[in-house]
């Protein structure tokens, strides 16, 4: 699984911003160290939620794409689904 859709979240409930990216650690990496998007820069996004895993680019890129065009409150859902407090995720990851 070399692939990953993921979200950062400013807070719970707050802000929310959603990648891609061939390096989940580095690219997370990134934004803790304020060299993420200029949306997260913006909005202090730097809280990794939630995120999925997939072999192959192109399908991270394709879930990506759909997550962007949901609205709100499912994105919202999605997130508490599997992270209710949203926790950062950040030490699950570097583990």
């Amino acid at each position: 699984m070399n692939s990953h859709t993921y979200i950062l979240a400013s807070r719970p409930q707050g802000a929310i911003y959603i990648g891609v990216t061939n390096n989940l650690i580095r690219r997370i990496y990134e934004h803790k160290q304020g060299l993420g998007s200029a949306h997260t820069l913006k909005y202090n996004i730097k809280r990794l939620v939630w995120f999925e895993a997939y072999d192959d680019i192109t399908e991270a890129i394709k879930r990506e794409k759909r997550l962007k065009k949901y609205k709100r409150e499912w994105k919202i859902n999605l997130i508490e689904a599997g992270n209710p407090h949203w926790q950062d995720l950040w030490e699950d990851i570097i583990q």
